[in-house]
């Protein structure tokens, strides 16, 4: 700040006081110098920050909020000690452009543009207080937001990251689950969808047609399956010493071994369930490493 000099004027109200018109503000950087005429408003921010010249502050433009950093390092003493913290001299421009980047959904969108707007007469404040604050999103709202979004996108305001829909157990929806994701995954708003399941030829829930994995064929098309192969016994116990290693679990090589024998024949999950009430019996024993024999207990 190289000046700051409030403007009075006669007050609108009469009488003999005076009340600030505007103020002029000199502020400088290292690439140049500008001279503003602010708000009266922002004054009363400047007297709140206890601006003076010499200070490094920050004004917003849109709010006109003030932000006081510290003093100019050019007025710095020679005192060893001071309560006032010095900055160096902003080496931008006087003004700056901020770019603000908000991530924000297209639930968020919907949600937001489903609140009514009522008037502001008495009737209409009466009816937003007896109304529910919930408010159905219908699908021409949808479709509203779905073309501002694309016309920000197009006009480069905005940028798209899709998300990603992961759904286990795929084959426990109905063909109108089916329908419904057929239909989303044609618009260019959609998310990456990730479907599991382990069934192979099944009924469609709410059909009487077969196909695999329990999910029609026109939507069976469209996707890129991913096979999965069963864990072998070397890889089952494998897993299992990571996980034993990662529970600060001692176990020995016969315990491990019967283990991943007990996963083929059942499943890893259950098999990986059973390391936690081994150490138990191991430990109520005495024993810091969990032997076959525990294991067999189970």
């Amino acid at each position: 700040v190289t000046e700051l000099s409030p403007e009075e004027s006669e007050s609108s109200t009469g009488g003999y006081g005076k009340s600030i018109s505007h103020v002029v503000i000199g502020l400088k950087t290292v690439k140049g110098t500008k001279q503003l005429k602010l708000d009266p408003t922002i004054y009363d921010a400047l007297i709140k920050e206890k601006v003076a010249v010499g200070d490094v502050i920050y004004i917003e433009a849109n709010s006109g909020a003030v932000k006081r950093v510290g003093r100019c390092d050019a007025f710095a003493t020679e005192y060893d000690l001071e309560a006032e913290e010095y900055v160096p001299i902003p080496k931008g421009e006087v003004h700056k452009k901020k770019e603000i980047v908000q991530d924000v959904t297209l639930h968020d969108l919907d949600a937001a543009n489903a609140q009514p707007q009522g008037g502001q007469d008495i009737l209409s404040l009466m009816g937003q207080m007896m109304k529910s604050r919930k408010t159905e999103i219908t699908e021409k709202l949808r479709q509203e937001i779905n073309k501002v979004v694309n016309r920000y996108i197009d006009e480069g305001i905005a940028e798209l990251v899709p998300g990603v829909l992961f759904i286990d157990e795929v084959h426990m929806l109905d063909i109108e689950c089916f329908s419904y994701l057929n239909r989303a995954l044609e618009s260019p708003l959609s998310p990456i969808v990730i479907l599991a399941t382990n069934r192979g030829i099944c009924t469609v829930r709410g059909t009487d047609m077969t196909s695999p994995h329990g999910i029609p064929v026109d939507l069976l098309d469209r996707l890129v399956i991913v096979r999965t192969q069963i864990y072998g016994p070397i890889e089952m116990i494998q897993i299992l010493a990571i996980r034993a290693q990662v529970e600060e679990i001692e176990i020995d090589e016969d315990s491990l071994a019967f283990l991943g024998e007990v996963g083929q024949q059942t499943s890893l999950r259950h098999a990986i369930q059973l390391l936690s009430p081994a150490s138990v019996v191991a430990k109520a024993n005495g024993r810091e490493k969990i032997c076959k024999v525990y294991v067999e207990f189970q």
